[in-house]
């Protein structure tokens, strides 16, 4: 049976049952659900994680069958809380609002939140007009040429540290890759940089884009919690390991199909 997700415009959740099983681990309860209720916060807006269908309000992904697994072993609910921005996924997760969230590994969220290992990659590439002399990704970091990618998110935060010679355009958050495809089109941008699944997306209805081949980073989805909070770590990592070696991670990502998306070895950061 396809599992359903459903938004409460109330109370700004998603709420369900989760599957009941016999023998839930009461310290792992303490550490990772101490309400009785998995909450867990991703970012809305990010599909290698989740999907929030704008008029059902129903949430396929990555994410929510993660939650939902590990909420079942558990023996609790789970709330999904979709959050438009990764500081507020970290600021759930601080103010005791969230008991996980799912972010991508970053140095610099590292010292805001404490990460346990990763369970995906999700390549990036540049998204560049389709006749654009940009034909590697070497050729992105050239002098002249503008890359844009949105404020703080995973690839801008890795351009920052990493491009020489090109200039990085931080994009405002609420950029649309629509409205990054329409920027490259007018000659505001020579790239765009965000994850393949988006970049799909866009090409799948605007022939005159094209993406880079090759990957420019793999953002390091993982799920996070609160710092400080050793066990719950200690069990997220044990539930990975379980879903990763059982195969069930796997599953979960084929089941989406989303380009550029892959199971993380095991033991990432």
């Amino acid at each position: 049976m396809r599992k359903r997700w459903t938004l409460s415009l109330a109370l700004g959740v998603i709420a369900v049952p989760a599957l009941a099983q016999m023998g839930g681990d009461a310290a792992m309860r303490a550490a990772l659900a101490p309400t009785g209720t998995l909450r867990a916060a991703f970012l809305a807006t990010n599909p290698v994680q989740a999907r929030v269908d704008p008029d059902s309000g129903e949430i396929t992904g990555i994410v929510p069958d993660l939650a939902h697994e590990l909420a079942s072993r558990m023996d609790v609910d789970v709330a999904m809380n979709p959050i438009r921005g990764v500081p507020g996924v970290i600021e759930a997760l601080r103010s005791g609002a969230a008991d996980i969230g799912f972010l991508a590994y970053d140095p610099t969220r590292a010292e805001q939140v404490d990460f346990a290992q990763v369970y995906v990659l999700g390549h990036n590439s540049y998204l560049v007009r389709a006749d654009s002399p940009i034909r590697t990704l070497e050729d992105a970091d050239r002098e002249g040429v503008r890359i844009g990618a949105r404020e703080a998110v995973a690839v801008d935060l890795f351009l920052s540290r990493t491009i020489e010679h090109a200039e990085l355009v931080h994009l405002p958050r609420t950029t649309t890759d629509t409205d990054a495809a329409r920027m490259l089109l007018a000659g505001e941008l020579d790239a765009y940089a965000t994850n393949v699944q988006r970049l799909s997306a866009v090409t799948a209805d605007e022939p005159r884009v094209r993406i880079v081949d090759g990957s420019l980073m793999s953002a390091d989805q993982a799920i996070v919690v609160a710092q400080g909070n050793e066990a719950g770590v200690a069990y997220l990592n044990r539930f990975l390991d379980d879903a990763r070696s059982s195969g069930l991670l796997q599953r979960i990502v084929g089941r989406y199909g989303l380009a550029g998306v892959e199971v993380a070895p095991p033991n990432m950061h």
